[in-house]
């Protein structure tokens, strides 16, 4: 008896093979979405098109475009906001910024945003701001500007007390980010912070805890990375931020800011000047505010730094005797003193204060000049100098200029 075999029901033409490459819009049965898809594509092309035609800078390179940006006048924030490859080209071609958020940089957007940075101005992101309120009170000194708030109004203490000051961990982890984002730094300012010290002396960064042997901190990833660097300047220094960027061999100027009274206060000893001038031997021009010592740590400048010109001390809390040092600074042309309360307390024999040779201009500033016998090792050590200034000084009398008749 025949067999019966049922009709096969007839195959759909819209069935693709199967297999893995298809793409997911075929594997369908309805015709309608395959056309949908071509349609779209067709329409994105077409608007694409249509941004060329209508954005004309789409014909230039990022070459050429960057070069067309260079030419316009400052500032040109306004270039940045036409479009994300504007904001990137403009970004490139910024070189020196001053930065307000400390996290900007902390958490990588700032060398991201401006790779190209060749001068940084952190000090006032360094100090953290306080909620915004009515007072609408700054406090300014120097280059620092600070908000009060409540708690400020009390002046017996420091305004930059703990809590207004970043912690360890986050300094070094933002000066690290700006290290290996940015190493063709040459300029730099920046407020440092106190550290955790060891039995040894050493004073390591708490962002990797205390299992290193050698010094680690962001100033030190500065100084490693960072091999442009040229000038820095550095607040609320102690004798550690100066072992720190003692290995900032092409450094050329530096302003060291110790205690800053009303601000913060930070010791500088003879053992950071001396670690400072075995680093840093290529010194042209420095800068001593608030810092103590004697004649060891301004001999030792004096010797090691063999290039040094200019030498500025402000406020000095140095001890007696440190003009003596002088003598050794061979090549040194220019001597300004800044806000000094006293000259040299003792300044010793003036047999031992020696000459220095090519000294050639001697500037004194807002300084008190009543002592008379630290005036007196002044000139004798400053006796080649061509050029006297006195600028705001009090006590300047008859005699003081009869003492100065020796120059």
């Amino acid at each position: 008896m025949p067999s019966f075999n049922p009709p096969k029901k007839p195959s759909n033409p819209w069935k693709p093979p199967k297999s893995s490459w298809v793409p997911a819009f075929f594997l369908t049965r309805n015709p309608k979405t395959l056309n949908n898809h071509v349609f779209f594509k067709m329409q994105l092309e077409e608007d694409q098109q249509g941004k060329r035609r209508s954005d004309l800078s789409l014909l230039l390179s990022d070459q050429i475009l960057a070069g067309i940006l260079s030419k316009l006048p400052l500032p040109q924030l306004s270039c940045s906001l036409v479009c994300k490859r504007w904001c990137r080209i403009h970004g490139s071609l910024l070189q020196s910024l001053k930065l307000h958020d400390w996290s900007f940089l902390e958490r990588g957007r700032m060398v991201s945003r401006f790779p190209n940075l060749t001068d940084v101005d952190l000090i006032n992101a360094c100090i953290k701001r306080v909620p915004t309120s009515n007072w609408g009170l700054v406090l300014t000194h120097s280059m620092v500007t600070i908000p009060l708030d409540t708690s400020d109004l009390d002046l017996s203490g420091e305004l930059l007390g703990e809590g207004r000051r970043l912690v360890p961990e986050s300094l070094d982890q933002g000066l690290r980010a700006l290290a290996r984002g940015c190493p063709n730094l040459r300029r730099l300012r920046v407020v440092d912070v106190s550290r955790p010290i060891d039995d040894e002396g050493r004073a390591f960064s708490t962002a990797d805890g205390y299992e290193g042997k050698a010094l680690d901190t962001g100033l030190s990833m500065i100084a490693a990375e960072c091999l442009m660097l040229q000038e820095l300047e550095l607040h609320q220094c102690t004798d550690f931020s100066l072992r720190s960027i003692s290995n900032c061999r092409n450094l050329q100027v530096l302003k060291v800011v110790g205690c800053s009274e009303g601000l913060y206060g930070s010791v500088v000893s003879d053992v950071g000047l001396t670690t400072l001038a075995h680093g840093c031997k290529r010194l042209v021009k420095l800068e001593l505010c608030g810092c103590e010592g004697s004649y060891d740590g301004i001999s030792a400048i004096g010797m090691c730094c063999f290039m040094l010109e200019e030498l500025t001390l402000c406020d000095h809390r140095m001890e007696g005797g440190w003009i003596a040092g002088l003598k050794s600074c061979g090549n040194l042309k220019s001597l300004r003193l800044q806000s000094c309360r006293r000259i040299d307390s003792d300044p010793g024999p003036a047999e031992h204060l020696g000459l220095c040779p090519t000294l050639e201009k001697l500037q004194l500033q807002r300084c008190n000049v009543r002592d008379k016998q630290g005036m007196s090792a002044l000139f004798t050590v400053c006796g080649t100098v061509k050029e006297l200034e006195f600028q705001d000084c009090w006590g300047l009398e008859d005699e003081i200029f009869s003492i100065g008749s020796c120059c």
